[in-house]
């Protein structure tokens, strides 16, 4: 069964051959034909080839689905208390984690996965149609297990976080927790889980602690990624570079080192703007980045303290307001560029052979995603081919 959508004011396939030489391969009044999960055509409306049945988009945009490549959803409780203490003038620090570690600890797995849907659903609403999940608040072994396994339950972008910061089991001997972490607990762990993380960090991880689990994961199948500069400068960019990280996550405090080392690898910039957003700290730079020649992703980092929102188009406005994006850049960003830092090349696009992952605009232009900030306008999402909201 194929199924024609046309009368889509402007198109988004992210493929420059396809439309106007942009990156983002704009076509206008476009249309696209899908059969089964997949792609199979997309072009003008007036050159649609004929198919089993049509649906007419009514003049919206349409453009793939978001791909959120950096989130935390498998814990429980939440952090209001920090955020109104932070909103009233307190600094953001990494050891908040440790109040979500204890209500994760103590939640049922019922709980744990109910919460994942929920958050997964709302994400969906706003047209994310791929995301990724770390644990990371469970810092046990057989916590960070549970937690892995209910992620996989509802993703295949699993990410393995047991160095989210030092167990505070292990406060007084972090040299043990490395050793569990890339000992009992990646053995536990990596056969739920795709990638492995760790948060480069001042009061978190160092670079040779880092370096020790990011390498232990590898020897498991699992491929790294790397929480890096986000507080302040550190090793973390240069270590996922020099590890073929398939990402740097957050990006805020950069060297030119480690924007040339971004440049000349293949590893992409994911940029969290929520983050600086709910912590009132320093924007990432992306205009540097995306001059210098590097992949930048958008990404949500939803999680209980520090970003707690699944919205990508409000990240996209931010993009836009406060990191020197253009609106083309920011889409651009939140979809191919999220499926660049999961190393994936079926999702972010709407080319034939991709995924059909479709998100419709109440609007003719994918613009109006940072120039209508916080109205919600995705009123259509398809994922693999299929009407889901």
């Amino acid at each position: 069964m194929t199924t024609l959508i046309t009368n889509i004011a402007t198109l988004v396939t992210n493929d420059p051959t396809l439309g106007d030489g942009s990156p983002l391969g704009l076509i206008k009044d476009a249309a696209l034909v899908l059969e089964g999960e997949r792609v199979i055509w997309a072009g003008p409306a007036a050159q649609a080839p004929a198919a089993d049945e049509s649906m007419d988009a009514a003049g919206r945009a349409v453009i793939p689905g978001f791909v959120d490549s950096h989130s935390h959803l498998v814990f429980a409780g939440d952090r209001t208390a920090e955020f109104n203490a932070r909103m009233s003038g307190q600094a953001y620090a990494a050891g908040g984690i440790r109040t979500t570690v204890a209500a994760t600890r103590a939640a049922s797995d019922e709980a744990l996965s109910a919460n994942v849907a929920r958050y997964l659903r709302e994400a969906l609403r706003q047209g994310t149609t791929t995301f990724e999940t770390k644990s990371g608040y469970g810092l046990t072994v057989e916590d960070e297990a549970r937690a892995l396994r209910i992620a996989a339950e509802h993703t295949d972008e699993v990410t393995y976080l047991g160095a989210h910061i030092v167990s505070p089991d292990y406060a007084d001997d972090p040299a043990a927790y490395v050793e569990l972490v890339t000992g009992e607990m990646l053995e536990a762990c990596a056969p739920y889980a795709r990638w492995v993380d760790v948060f480069c960090e001042k009061g978190a991880f160092d670079g040779d602690q880092a370096r020790a689990i990011l390498t232990a994961g590898k020897a498991k199948g699992l491929h790294p990624r790397v929480h890096a500069n986000q507080l302040t400068y550190g090793p973390g960019v240069q270590l996922a570079v020099e590890l073929d990280a398939a990402s740097a996550d957050h990006c805020t405090h950069l060297t030119d080192a480690d924007v040339d080392a971004l440049a000349n690898g293949s590893t992409v910039a994911t940029l969290l703007p929520g983050a600086e957003f709910s912590t009132r700290a320093e924007w990432p730079d992306a205009r540097r980045l995306l001059d210098a020649g590097v992949t930048v992703a958008l990404s949500t980092d939803c999680n209980p303290g520090s970003s707690f929102t699944s919205s990508v188009p409000f990240c996209i406005a931010l993009a836009v307001r406060d990191m020197g994006m253009t609106p083309d850049e920011a889409v651009w960003s939140a979809t191919a560029g999220g499926a660049a830092a999961l190393r994936r090349t079926d999702v972010g696009r709407l080319t034939p052979g991709a995924r059909a992952d479709l998100t419709f605009l109440d609007a003719p232009s994918h613009v109006h995603l940072a120039y209508r900030p916080g109205v919600p306008l995705v009123t259509e999402v398809w994922r693999a081919g299929v009407r889901v909201v």
